[in-house]
């Protein structure tokens, strides 16, 4: 089996149907579902996913999105974005049969960001959070089955954006103020509210973090078929957790390409440090292509329009040197 290569989700740019060309035409093995966030409030990460929300609205203040009691512009903003993502989607992909990758913001990260009427996070909130966590498991149910019904070939591999997960964990999201901290979320409710909401999809689900720390035995143990992450932010402090990750049957998504413009090495230079944990971590060569998936290192929305392209076709020839000479 050869090593996958897929996008993280976001693109530059605002062109939905250029933005579905690209996406499927740099992985024909696995596409995804761009996001443009360059299109303004409600087509950025956070704003999508409210627009996935079932009873449960919000709206754009200067500091960020914050709940509402009704939907008001920005949701339906968000919504109509995300039919146009989907539409040009549907267009590039008819009669396709494989992996297509939809992307959708975590509970924990949506809690951190997501303001409460007063302006602190939904995050200092149990409640709160336990109904934001219920509404986006509703909302993901009926997007999942709008994207089956558009692209029945698919096999949807749902991936949860988790960056602010590691500072929930360790109580490092900041207050309105910035003058304190949210107290750490215990790791079994975190676990537990991961866990419920993996369930709302029958097939794989994923995990996205690009900030340093991210939690493998905990994203595996919650029951993640795989986790997405930078590959250079990795220490040798996270190698047992990789280890006991990988031998469980855990996909790394490894975002080795840098996200932003810059010179590319050559597509074997970029998957070297891969090859080197594979050896520090005693695990067999053989294994690597059907355990490794290359990405670039987070999503692309800050790269141009040419770089973008680059990158996703450097992380397919990548992929492919990964699975011709593991060793």
């Amino acid at each position: 089996m050869s090593a996958g290569a897929t996008g993280v989700g976001s693109l530059p740019g605002g062109d939905a149907r250029e933005a579905a060309k690209t996406a499927t035409g740099s992985f024909e093995d696995f596409p995804y579902l761009p996001e443009l966030s360059a299109r303004g409030p409600g087509a950025d990460m956070i704003g999508r996913s409210i627009g996935l929300l079932v009873d449960m609205y919000a709206h754009v203040e200067p500091s960020g999105w914050r709940i509402s009691d009704r939907p008001g512009r920005d949701t339906r903003r968000a919504r109509s974005w995300l039919g146009e993502d989907l539409d040009a989607l549907e267009e590039f992909t008819q009669g396709y049969t494989g992996r297509l990758k939809v992307q959708a913001v975590g509970p924990w990260t949506l809690a951190a960001a997501l303001e409460l009427h007063g302006g602190e996070a939904m995050l200092q909130d149990a409640g709160a959070c336990r109904d934001l966590a219920g509404s986006l498991a509703e909302g993901l149910r009926e997007h999942l089955a709008d994207v089956r019904k558009r692209i029945p070939g698919a096999d949807v591999v749902l991936q949860l954006d988790e960056p602010s997960l590691t500072a929930v964990l360790l109580g490092r999201v900041r207050s309105a103020s910035g003058y304190r901290t949210y107290r750490a979320v215990d790791r079994q409710v975190v676990e537990g509210t991961l866990r419920d909401l993996f369930a709302v999809h029958d097939g794989e689900v994923i995990v996205h973090s690009c900030a340093p720390e991210v939690p493998f035995g905990l994203l595996r143990r919650a029951g993640a078929a795989g986790v997405s992450f930078d590959f250079s932010l990795l220490t040798e402090r996270e190698d047992d957790a990789i280890g006991e990750a990988v031998e469980g049957g855990t996909k790394l998504f490894a975002g080795v390409v840098p996200g932003t413009d810059g010179p590319l090495s050559d597509p074997g230079g970029s998957v070297m440090g891969v090859r080197k944990l594979w050896r520090r971590l005693g695990l067999a060569p053989g294994t690597l292509a059907e355990s490794v998936v290359v990405t670039p290192a987070c999503g692309l929305a800050g790269a141009s329009p040419a770089y973008a392209r680059a990158v996703q076709a450097h992380c397919v020839r990548a992929a492919r040197s990964l699975a011709d000479n593991p060793e």
